[in-house]
């Protein structure tokens, strides 16, 4: 220990002490990956928000702090926050299962739609936003700090901030002992998944109301964000070890100050900032800080967080990737049929880490036309189909994830393409995704034939600045 100093926090002082590197490692290992048997699940679901008759008409400033003070006083279960660039996120409770979970958020998207149908605006899922160029609308100074550290490689990090949206799906970190629901199991396949839902969900393929060439054009601004700041550690070591390792090495966003703009250093690691001490010691809070800069794919936060999804279309598409992804991780029959189905493509990655690798580039670009990556996508959203009646979900739930198999991923199809398939059909702004129509069906024998061949943990955003 090599400093100490004092932080007002309610009213009270607590010491502010210096951190060895030894102290970040068991912290990160004790923080981020919290054992036990998978019994919750949670869900985090951006929105675009557009005026509701004109979407290609950029809301201002005014309606927006006007829309979300009237959401204040919406009582909702799920927490309500908003991103940078005016987007809404909820994110919601942990649940006891999957049928809990679809519940409330959906009772809570349909509260907060009446307010912002009241205000002639509407929540759009969409992976980007097609029509309007970046706009902060938050002006805080995490926020100051964020634009200044991504700008330093381009303007995707402002595209990430101010005109993204994604479904993030939250699980459990599963046991300890090995096996399919086992955490080394749960932390690989999360990784070797994550370019299979890139490809199926990818719902962003227009930029400045242009075709990209990319498929999910938000997984490539991710990309280009850089693997310090939005990369995965290697898979070479257990999840503990390489998630630690890639905290300590990971640049520092900011350096938060209590008063005044915070600094944004360049090229400063959070090891050598360990080691040096400047421009002050860094202290315990200052790794907790750290760690919400951090935004790879799949973020350990005690759980596992998801976060390669693209916003799917329509009031009620967030439901698909979640009731998928939690089948194939909590199901263990599923799970273990979705290792077998993504283990192939692990030669595709070149041992890079994700997403910076040939396998989650192909996904982002052409989705589900690569052959390997629809063999995969065919095989877990079968086992998924199979899986969910196990996991207790109702029929709403199943012939969600059913027409979803039907009109996408059975050919070998994504949302982009309807966005896509809209705007080569005729002049004027394009519009977003039609939402897809809830249909009674069978799909779960037909994906079948086809595919042959501890405590409740907190699911909830960052706590803001």
């Amino acid at each position: 220990m090599s400093d100490s100093r004092s932080a007002a926090v309610g009213g009270c002082t607590r010491p502010r002490t210096a951190l060895t590197e030894a102290e970040v490692e068991a912290l990160v290992r004790g923080i981020c990956f919290k054992t036990g048997p998978p019994r919750t699940v949670g869900v985090e679901v951006e929105w675009l928000i557009h005026e509701l008759h004109a979407p290609w008409l950029p809301v201002t400033p005014e309606r927006l702090e006007a829309a979300y003070a009237a959401l204040k006083t919406v009582p909702l279960r799920s927490a309500l926050t908003v991103e940078p660039g005016g987007q809404l996120e909820l994110s919601s409770p942990p649940a006891g299962s999957l049928t809990e979970c679809v519940t409330t958020v959906r009772a809570d998207l349909d509260a907060v739609r009446a307010v912002l149908a009241g205000q002639d605006l509407c929540l759009v899922g969409l992976g980007h936003d097609p029509w309007h160029t970046p706009r902060r609308f938050l002006r805080e100074r995490r926020y100051d700090a964020l634009e200044a550290c991504l700008d330093r490689g381009g303007p995707a990090g402002r595209h990430m901030m101010c005109t993204s949206a994604s479904v993030q799906v939250c699980l459990d970190a599963g046991h300890e002992e090995p096996g399919p629901l086992g955490h080394v199991r749960r932390w690989w396949l999360a990784h070797q998944l994550g370019p299979v839902l890139v490809a199926a969900f990818a719902n962003s393929p227009l930029l400045g109301q242009r075709p990209t060439g990319w498929l999910s054009t938000r997984q490539l601004l991710w990309a280009q964000i850089g693997p310090g700041r939005a990369g995965a550690p290697p898979l070479d070591g257990t999840p503990r070890a390489a998630w630690a390792r890639h905290v300590l090495d990971a640049p520092v966003m900011c350096v938060r100050r209590d008063d005044g703009p915070w600094e944004v250093p360049e090229a400063l690691t959070f090891r050598q900032w360990v080691r040096s001490g400047l421009p002050r010691p860094p202290t315990e809070e200052d790794l907790d800080y750290h760690l919400t800069t951090l935004f790879p794919p799949v973020r350990p936060r005690g759980h596992l967080e998801l976060r390669m999804i693209d916003a799917q279309p329509g009031d009620d598409g967030w439901i698909v990737p979640l009731a998928v992804v939690t089948a194939l991780f909590d199901d263990p029959r599923a799970a273990e049929s979705a290792y077998r189905a993504v283990k192939p493509l692990t030669e595709r990655t070149g041992g890079l880490p994700a997403p910076h690798n040939p396998l989650w580039t192909a996904a982002a670009r052409t989705g589900l036309a690569d052959p390997e990556l629809h063999e995969a996508a065919v095989a877990c959203f079968a086992a998924a189909l199979e899986a969910l009646p196990r996991l207790g979900a109702g029929p709403e739930v199943t012939d969600a994830v059913g027409t979803f198999w039907d009109r996408y991923v059975r050919r070998g199809r994504s949302p982009a393409h309807d966005l896509l398939d809209r705007q080569h059909d005729g002049p004027g702004p394009a519009r977003s995704a039609p939402r897809p129509t809830r249909q009674p069906t069978t799909c779960r024998a037909r994906a079948g034939r086809t595919s042959a061949g501890q405590t409740p943990t907190a699911h909830g955003k960052d706590d803001p600045a």
